[in-house]
């Protein structure tokens, strides 16, 4: 049995992981949600010849990563009095305030986040502080769209959470009737968080991506494939 190789590409300026590993073919994947790339290669193939066909996919890797929120908002958090954050896909000014031992969030009409911390907090502090209010804010509104949905889809959700994802928007435990949405999707237009929510709701009916699915969804959400493809999603393009 085969060991897998990994190591790392660089093409048109996106770092690509490759895997080299007991599959017949060369597979890339592109996740848009965190601006990765990833190769799948035969052992055999040779890393000029991975390198050569990550090369003839460069358009495709611009193509499928080129989403200006995404770009946006997957730069290195700045966290200096005056920078940019975004709560429901609107752009906010941060504006900081020192106090001794607390810290806090208050949002106003103005577009204006006041955060108030402790002196000399590093921007990973701020971050944090600022990840958990985006927690709250989100687990705000996913009771009533749950609420809203399940006698639309006559479907019932046990459980739901809220965690940070690398790849995707949502899962869901069908056995328990559990979901999970990414925390990310505080920072987008909250009809991207309703989205999400159906799709996970629906693989409560139908567990795979099966063209059964992809007719649910059409009932529920006629335009979920438009606002599939504004996430960077795949979906959108299933018939």
């Amino acid at each position: 049995m085969g060991h897998k190789k990994v190591f790392k590409i660089e093409v048109a300026g996106v770092p690509i992981k490759v895997t080299k590993k007991r599959v017949k073919h060369l597979r890339i994947v592109a996740y848009p949600s965190s601006g990765e790339v990833r190769i799948s290669s035969p052992e055999h193939i040779s890393d000029s010849e991975i390198k050569e066909f990550a090369a003839s996919r460069a358009d495709w890797i611009r193509k499928h990563l080129k989403n200006p929120e995404i770009v946006q908002l997957k730069k290195v958090p700045d966290f200096s009095d005056g920078s940019t954050h975004h709560i429901w896909g609107e752009p906010y000014t941060l504006r900081l305030r020192d106090h001794t031992e607390q810290y806090s969030i208050r949002v106003d009409d103005a577009r204006q986040i006041h955060m108030t911390a402790v002196k000399g907090s590093s921007d990973d502090v701020k971050e944090r502080v600022m990840r958990e209010w985006y927690r709250r804010s989100i687990k705000a509104r996913i009771p009533g769209l749950i609420k809203k949905w399940e006698p639309v889809m006559s479907v019932n959700v046990k459980d739901w959470g809220v965690k940070k994802m690398k790849t995707r928007w949502g899962t869901c435990n069908t056995r328990d009737k559990r979901i999970w949405l990414n925390l990310e999707l505080a920072k987008r237009n909250p009809l991207f968080l309703e989205y999400i929510v159906v799709h996970e709701m629906t693989h409560l009916l139908e567990r795979g991506h099966t063209s059964r699915f992809y007719r649910l969804m059409d009932t529920f959400m006629p335009e979920w494939r438009k606002i599939d493809q504004q996430l960077g999603g795949k979906h959108w393009k299933k018939r």
